[in-house]
């Protein structure tokens, strides 16, 4: 019968995407949030961003606080790293994609066997992309402690990833594997020698900007052995670039977070890879938030928690300024969910 075909076309119905309800809310801040990055500690929720060029200007790392992942608190003019190092130039108010992360460092009986592995040892690490002084490297990776989450951190005098001969390196992301080793994922951010267009990388030949992984030591700072390329913008969908990695880990499976296409345009969104290994064979899998997706505009720059649930990104909200927005994804297989 009629009615009997109309029953049996509505699961297709409702099964249609652009039906289906999706977890991001936002902007949670109205003001400019460029690149977030998320930790819990405690009950409270840190969310921390790099320099705005609109708001709170002079102010290097913005942070902000939430108890619920909702409702969030924006703490202005409170600087999480207001002292720089000798090899950034301050004249560029360019400081970028900060990443939070706590450190965590095995406790051994004086005898052979381990107490506890997972015990934190009451440092806070910040990455952070910072302008240097050289043409050939606009922007490198610097590194920043702190004994509390929510600062003042001190920066190293050294930067922790600055390839010259490559452009300089941007969006670095600490990831800690279930068996305790740390690495470190990051941009070679090659687009800045480019031949000009978007992000300057849209004119013939495309450059390479890669993202890298480190393994680095428990001090999440020394580096252990080579880097390993995980992607590069080798698909029509990438665009001019990919950058803003973040890696998290679930049963057999790791999770690369990343943006492709360019920050200044709607094309920018967060894609993600798969792979059985954290230092190779990824394969792309698809965009999980773009332009349309629940009204966003140009989503990118996301981090995600290492409960692998919370999430957060920034968007684009029409007047160059881009707000913090939060979801909740679901792993599944090589598939992720919002």
């Amino acid at each position: 019968s009629l009615f009997l075909a109309w029953t049996a076309f509505l699961p297709s119905l409702y099964a249609a995407p652009l039906l289906q309800k999706r977890s991001e809310s936002g902007p949670h801040i109205t003001t400019d949030f460029p690149d977030p990055s998320i930790l819990r500690v405690g009950s409270t929720w840190y969310a921390f961003a790099g320099q705005s060029l609109y708001d709170y200007k002079s102010t290097h790392i913005q942070f902000a606080t939430s108890t619920d992942f909702e409702t969030w608190t924006l703490q202005p003019g409170n600087d999480m790293l207001p002292d720089l190092p000798s090899w950034v130039d301050s004249s560029k108010n360019h400081i970028w994609a900060p990443d939070i992360n706590h450190l965590v460092h095995t406790f051994l009986l004086l005898v052979v066997f381990i107490i506890d592995k997972n015990q934190d040892d009451g440092r806070f690490l910040l990455y952070f992309s910072a302008p240097t002084y050289d043409t050939n490297a606009p922007h490198c990776i610097g590194t920043a402690f702190s004994d509390s989450v929510d600062g003042p951190y001190t920066p190293d005098e050294t930067s922790f990833a600055c390839p010259a001969d490559q452009g300089g390196a941007i969006d670095a992301s600490g990831f800690r594997d279930a068996d305790g080793t740390r690495y470190v994922v990051y941009k070679i951010d090659a687009n800045s020698l480019g031949h000009g267009g978007t992000c300057n990388n849209g004119v013939e030949p495309i450059v390479p900007t890669p993202i890298l992984i480190q393994q680095v030591e428990s001090d999440g700072v020394t580096k252990v052995g080579d880097t390993s390329e995980l992607i590069t913008n080798d698909s029509p969908e990438d665009g001019p670039l990919v950058e803003g990695p973040s890696l998290i880990h679930s049963g057999d499976t790791y999770y690369l977070f990343y943006s492709s296409n360019c920050f200044t345009t709607t094309n920018y969104d967060v894609a993600y890879a798969t792979s059985s290994s954290p230092t190779s064979g990824f394969t792309k899998q698809g965009t999980l938030f773009g332009t349309g997706y629940g009204g966003l505009k140009g989503p990118g720059g996301a981090d995600a928690a290492f409960d692998n649930s919370h999430f957060a990104f920034a968007a684009q909200k029409g007047d160059g300024r881009r707000g913090l927005y939060t979801a909740q994804i679901t792993l599944s297989g090589d598939s992720v969910s919002a």
